[in-house]
């Protein structure tokens, strides 16, 4: 090393030499090794409590956000109290004990003490607190007054010598997801004695898009969140980790679109004027707007050589099976075979039927389920096999060892969201060696944009809004009270003299099948009894034989029985265009998109429906269905009322809920995110510009390989 490259030191002459130089701390980038060291506790119990939370390390500590912040920096005197308030003292404790309350809850009491007065902080579950918080330890206790001068303490902190004003410079309050074994409390203690190291995080976010978005970085954010000064600041900071969640979602579901466009093959599927278009110039009705639209859509997916994965989504009645049946039909035209798996053995025999009658003799049609004959079985998989039969309907059963396809090119899921990742895979896998088939998932449950955008972001999707001309308006009440209950029976029994026919569903038992059939089938007896005695009365539930669940739907859409007492079996793919009056018990055991497929199930014929909703009139789910008829506009309410966590059943998917985000209330942040991404990946489509790396880095993180199917 020559003179002239000698480094000095800061505004000096002084030279430095090798060891110096290795031996100063870096302060120019993050060190994120050192949030991957394990983090120190001294109890194991605490430990292993944070062990639960899946926190072991710092890094892990600083990803563990507060669900909300509150605002203690009023601290107030203790005579000012007032019952029923929630507020925040400072004070010494004078004596503290234990006792019993009833159910042998343990109760701690302390009598704490200021300047202004005395009041007698109570903590439950705790008892454990009696021998750390010993007489003259000064506490800032956060709680509510209640009456003979008690407080309820929420949460506290042992902090000697604080004042008013210590806690008033403190900021907002940080509440974090505890566990049994460590509180919130203790949690934000672990992280304060983290402070400063949130700069050791990685930033994953390039600047350029930091700066465009007008983001703080993701260490700003972090210190933010945790070390909050006022509620402005948390929410900015919220906001730019919400954004980075929801674009490396973005990211990981648009990689995993274009890998399967360009990483497979599919059949291509042309028109070729033999089948489908005869077939669809013999119905006899017109197409809605909605169901050209979504047929023209999967016709160019059909012909692209690239394997189609399209939702379609249409409540109850939008025509849904037509599309699918053009789908299954090209197929058939280019000398290939479609399947449609339905997840019930019910739907699959309704689904059959309609099918037949839509196809009219053009194409022979097969039923394949867990119920179908061994000889019958057989012979199917035999045509299946050779290619003679090019469409079949069926369950789980066609996924089965023995069943094996010529030539699948399109496959059909209904109710796809009920279906694990590994059943779906395995019928795509009956597809020939090297090929992929176009697969259509259907869905009844109309589902919010922001859920498409997330849940479903790796699927084309297409919506049937429009419901086919005849449909009848269906009216909804909700119904509680002796008096009223009465009403809507005649108001039923009205129906049935005129001609029409009733379905009465039973409250939904989640725990068991069984319990659930068994109610059904009391209900039956009791209504058979009494309300529909003059009656002829039909018992449908999921613990029945196939055979005999078939025999009571004959029986029902023949007209041989005026009222049909059911479980939530006919949720989906009961067509009985004569039924008018749906009653729906318990109603507010069912989730939103529930009662409204089952709404759906009436006024399909001729005559207005009714649907009666026997629950509590001040339940917001059950007003909402009385109040809103579109589907679409329901769901978003669904997904407002219950946050987004429990809609479709999302958890069954494989996503966490959202760490930051919250869904709806985030919906403009997750349609910039889609923006963002989009643009990103049109100028860098495998992230591999230096800028885009760490961002890669994230999304590989969190979602794996673009090419691995997303879990379901």
């Amino acid at each position: 090393m020559t003179a002239a490259h000698v480094p000095l030191r800061f505004a000096s002459a002084e030279p430095l030499d090798a060891g110096t130089l290795r031996g100063a701390p870096v302060r120019s980038y993050p060190r994120p090794s050192l949030l991957a060291e394990p983090l120190e506790v001294a109890h194991r119990r605490t430990a292993a409590a944070l062990a639960s939370l899946g926190i072991e390390t710092p890094g892990d500590l600083l990803e563990h956000l507060p669900f909300r912040h509150e605002d203690r920096r009023d601290a107030r005197p203790i005579v000012s109290l007032v019952p029923g308030e929630a507020a925040t003292v400072i004070g010494d404790v004078r004596r503290i004990g234990t006792r019993r309350a009833r159910r042998g809850r343990p109760v701690v009491e302390a009598t704490v003490a200021d300047d202004s007065g005395v009041v007698k902080a109570v903590w439950f579950n705790q008892p454990w607190l009696a021998d750390r918080l010993t007489p003259g330890t000064r506490l800032v206790l956060h709680g509510k007054r209640t009456d003979r001068n008690r407080f309820w303490v929420s949460s506290h902190e042992v902090a000697a010598g604080v004042t008013a004003d210590d806690v008033r410079a403190e900021g907002m309050t940080p509440v974090y997801p505890a566990t049994e074994g460590i509180t919130s409390d203790r949690l934000r203690q672990l992280v304060k004695r983290l402070r400063g190291q949130e700069g050791e995080t990685v930033e994953s976010l390039p600047g350029r898009m930091r700066a465009a978005e007008r983001l703080p970085d993701r260490a700003a954010a972090l210190a933010a969140v945790h070390f909050p000064e006022d509620e402005v600041e948390t929410e900015t900071a919220r906001r730019r980790l919400a954004f980075e969640e929801l674009l490396v979602l973005k990211l990981a579901l648009l990689a995993r679109k274009r890998a399967r466009h360009e990483g497979r093959s599919a059949a291509v599927l042309e028109p070729l004027g033999e089948l489908v278009g005869p077939w669809l110039a013999s119905l006899p009705f017109t197409l809605t707007s909605d169901q050209r639209a979504a047929i023209e859509a999967i016709d160019r997916d059909l012909a692209a050589g690239r394997p189609m994965q399209r939702l379609l989504m249409g409540e109850v009645g939008s025509g849904k099976t037509v599309v699918a049946l053009h789908t299954m039909l090209r197929a058939a035209e280019n000398g290939r075979q479609g399947a449609l798996m339905a997840p019930t053995e019910t739907l699959a025999e309704q689904h059959l039927a309609t099918l037949d009658r839509l196809l009219g003799g053009h194409l022979p049609l097969a039923l394949l389920t867990g119920s179908t004959p061994a000889a019958r079985r057989r012979e199917i998989a035999a045509r299946l096999e050779s290619g003679e039969l090019r469409m079949v309907v069926g369950t789980h059963a066609l996924i089965e060892e023995g069943v094996e396809f010529r030539d699948l090119a399109v496959a059909v899921v209904d109710e796809q969201h009920r279906f694990g990742v590994r059943q779906r895979a395995a019928l795509e896998a009956k597809a020939p060696s090297g090929q992929s088939p176009h697969v259509l998932h259907l869905t009844a449950t109309p589902i919010p944009r922001t859920l498409q955008l997330t849940l479903y972001g790796d699927l084309d999707a297409t919506a049937l809004r429009e419901l086919p001309a005849g449909r009848k308006p269906v009216e909804t009440y909700v119904v509680s009270g002796t008096r009223a209950r009465g009403r809507a029976y005649e108001r039923a029994r009205e129906e049935i003299r005129a001609g029409r026919q009733v379905f009465v569903v039973c409250p939904l038992v989640e725990e068991s099948e069984a319990l659930q059939a068994a109610a059904a089938t009391a209900e039956a007896e009791r209504l058979s009894r009494t309300e529909f005695r003059d009656h002829r009365v039909e018992l449908i539930h999921g613990q029945m034989p196939s055979k005999q669940k078939g025999e009571a739907m004959r029986a029902f859409a023949a007209g041989e029985a005026d009222v049909l007492v059911a479980t939530s079996v006919i949720e989906v793919g009961i067509d009985v265009p004569n039924a008018a009056v749906m009653a729906i018990e318990a109603a507010e055991r069912y989730g939103i998109s529930q009662l409204h497929q089952l709404r759906g199930r009436i006024g399909r014929g001729e005559h207005p429906g009714l649907c009666i909703l026997f629950g509590d009139s001040g339940q917001a789910r059950l007003s909402a269905v009385a109040d809103e008829r579109d589907g679409f506009r329901l769901a978003e309410v669904d997904l407002a009322l219950r946050k987004g966590g429990e809609v479709l059943g999302t958890r069954q998917h494989g996503y966490e809920e959202f760490r930051v985000a919250r869904l709806p209330e985030d919906s403009e942040l997750l349609e910039r995110a889609q923006v963002v991404a989009l643009r990103t990946l049109e100028a860098d489509p495998a992230l591999d510009s230096p800028e885009n790396s760490l961002l890669r880095d994230e999304v590989v993180s969190r979602f794996g390989d673009a090419r691995a199917p997303i879990p379901a």
